[in-house]
């Protein structure tokens, strides 16, 4: 039986120790769970241990294949390019490995349940019950980012959160790098009618970023004492987070990068859409299309890399 391919997880790094050491911590949790394979984990700056070394640990361990996962939510710069790139480097540096490279991790039905729960909590902690949502506004804070699409993957899960959850609204705001930041979120909430408003970091574990939303709404809320403001956690080392790291292990060793179907309505269960999942697809006609071809001007989204069938 060939061995399975080593884990190696790649997280961004921070200057914040408690946070660096729930990464580190998290990584020793999925190794501990999976004892059949070596499991290490790096940072690409800013905290030990560095990505290099944690291959260079796989490999002292007589590792040749392993399966990169970006410990990250959206794919932005370092998911994108830095992680690659240091992953080539290692490659040069260790003749004879070979590894695949799975995706980031949201915005993953899993953990849209995680930041609801983050959400109840923080209502619960305020004498509110759960249910109680229909006035409830939530602000979702990113990490922000010069990439448009990292930040249109925070706004997608902020539009998954909200579908079917019963909240007012689901907002988004940016900690850095991006407009808008958290108190002119606020403010927009506010413009929107919101009365009670929950903020809730699109953050996997505590650091310098999300200590700065929280310090941010609290500033705000002090200045805005007629509008109800509560701050959520986290999303932490929960089950749910384990047990997607290792989809995205799975996915990356088998080659199945899909495309984004973990929020696809017709395959997962997603509150208020559960009658959709299943459902036989039929084939979309375009009012442009016909029997025979033209020469095809103004229609080249029908054809190339982006087309799949249905």
């Amino acid at each position: 039986m060939t061995t399975p391919p080593a884990l190696l997880i790649a997280g961004h790094g921070t200057r914040d120790d408690a946070g660096a050491e729930a990464f580190r911590d998290f990584v020793r949790r999925l190794g501990a769970r999976h004892p059949e394979l070596p499991v290490a984990g790096g940072f690409i700056e800013l905290s030990p241990p560095p990505l290099g070394e944690a291959v260079t640990e796989l490999v002292e361990q007589g590792v040749r294949r392993f399966a990169a996962v970006p410990l990250m939510l959206v794919s932005a710069g370092h998911a994108k390019g830095d992680i690659p790139a240091a992953l080539a480097r290692e490659k040069e540096r260790h003749p004879g490995i070979s590894y695949t490279y799975g995706r980031p991790l949201g915005p993953h039905p899993a953990l849209l349940n995680v930041l609801e729960r983050r959400l109840d909590e923080a209502l619960g902690s305020a004498g509110r019950t759960p249910g109680d949502r229909a006035d409830v506004t939530v602000l979702l804070v990113g990490r922000g980012s010069t990439d448009p699409d990292a930040n249109a993957e925070v706004h997608k899960a902020a539009r998954l959160l909200w579908e079917g959850r019963g909240y007012a609204g689901v907002e988004t705001a940016f900690v850095s790098l991006a407009a808008p930041d958290v108190p002119s979120g606020l403010d927009r909430c506010v413009r929107l009618g919101a009365r009670r408003i929950v903020v809730l970091p699109y953050f996997l574990f505590t650091g310098i970023l999300p200590d700065r939303v929280r310090h941010q709404t609290e500033g705000w809320a002090a200045a805005h004492p007629e509008v109800e403001v509560l701050s959520a956690d986290v999303i932490g080392p929960e089950p749910e987070l384990l047990d997607l790291v290792w989809e995205r292990y799975e996915e990356a060793v088998k080659g199945d990068l899909r495309m984004n179907c973990d929020s696809c309505v017709y395959r997962i269960a997603l509150p208020g859409f559960e009658d959709k999942v299943g459902m036989p697809q039929q084939p979309h006609f375009h009012p442009d299309d016909d029997d025979h071809h033209h020469d095809g001007h103004g229609h080249g989204h029908h054809h190339g890399a982006h087309s799949h069938a249905h």
